[in-house]
């Protein structure tokens, strides 16, 4: 038998009877760490920190009786999380409005409702992509080294809890991406798609993006405002506010520090799209 114990969040995915308490396990001595964790209901992807007996263990560690495991998840404010690779995703095929705004802030993620489990599986392996997902049993998959179970259901609330907890708002590259298909879109001059634009935006608008993957065009117009306040809001509440320095002790050197400044939404590719001039549907994007 060993003590096991889960902190925080990873409560959320384990018996309530076993929550914010330690509690005992039957252990065979062969097996490793992640299965243990993992046949308790939290998928690997979610921890971030494993301690036995108070020593940091890896998941392939085998346990003897009596050794005690304290399981953690990310803890950003302590600059506890796994080295993630750069910050390129996969979102399962629940997760489209959240692969479109993640899209929206600049972040290169392929997204396609009709990817299963195992596709989704090896892309992530394949493309070095952290997968996006609400589905437990997915981030248990082997090959899938970097997941977040993403536990908000509305799309802004999910890019927020990605962003926040990934420290993802130094990052954003806001207008830079295909909406539809992920690719980078390139500015354009005007003279190479005014046959393609309604007169409205010919005679008033100059600036032009075209996706360098299925040649969309966008530009500046309404709907460009409206995303930009919608990408605003949700980065601002993603990004905790700096402490001030105290105004009585300004001898202080803790009390000296700068807060950092975050980029602004509207950084980034400058350009957005008020309308898709070369709109066409699609159920199934990269």
């Amino acid at each position: 038998m060993v003590s096991l114990r889960f902190y925080a969040e990873l409560n959320d995915f384990i018996a309530v009877d076993r929550r914010q308490r330690d509690f005992a396990l039957a252990c065979a001595a062969d097996v490793p760490l992640r299965h243990l964790i993992e046949s308790c209901g939290v998928p690997h992807t979610e921890v971030a920190l494993i301690l036995v007996n108070g020593a940091p263990a890896a998941f392939d560690q085998r346990l003897c009786a009596g050794d005690r495991v304290a399981v953690y998840p990310v803890f950003v404010s302590f600059a506890i999380r796994p080295p993630l690779p750069a910050a390129r995703f996969v979102a399962d095929a629940h997760l489209g409005a959240l692969a479109r705004l993640l899209r929206l802030a600049g972040f290169d993620t392929r997204y396609d409702n009709r990817l299963g489990d195992r596709e989704i599986e090896q892309i992530a392996a394949r493309e070095g992509r952290v997968v996006l997902t609400r589905d437990r049993d997915l981030l248990k998959r082997r090959a899938i080294v970097h997941g977040c179970h993403v536990h908000a259901r509305q799309a802004d609330e999910q890019l927020r809890e990605i962003v926040a907890r990934l420290d993802l708002a130094g990052s954003v590259q806001p207008f830079s991406r295909c909406l539809v298909c992920n690719a980078r879109l390139l500015p354009v001059t005007r003279a190479l798609v005014e046959d393609a634009l309604p007169e409205r935006v010919r005679e008033r608008l100059h600036a032009f993006q075209r996706c360098s993957g299925c040649a969309r065009i966008y530009w500046q117009g309404s709907h460009w405002r409206r995303l930009r306040e919608r990408l605003q809001r949700v980065l601002a509440a993603a990004t905790p506010a700096t402490p001030a320095a105290p105004a009585a002790a300004p001898a202080d050197p803790a009390a000296a520090t700068a807060a950092a400044a975050q980029p602004a939404a509207t950084s980034g590719s400058g350009t957005f799209d008020g309308a898709c001039a070369t709109s066409r549907t699609s159920r199934g994007t990269r």
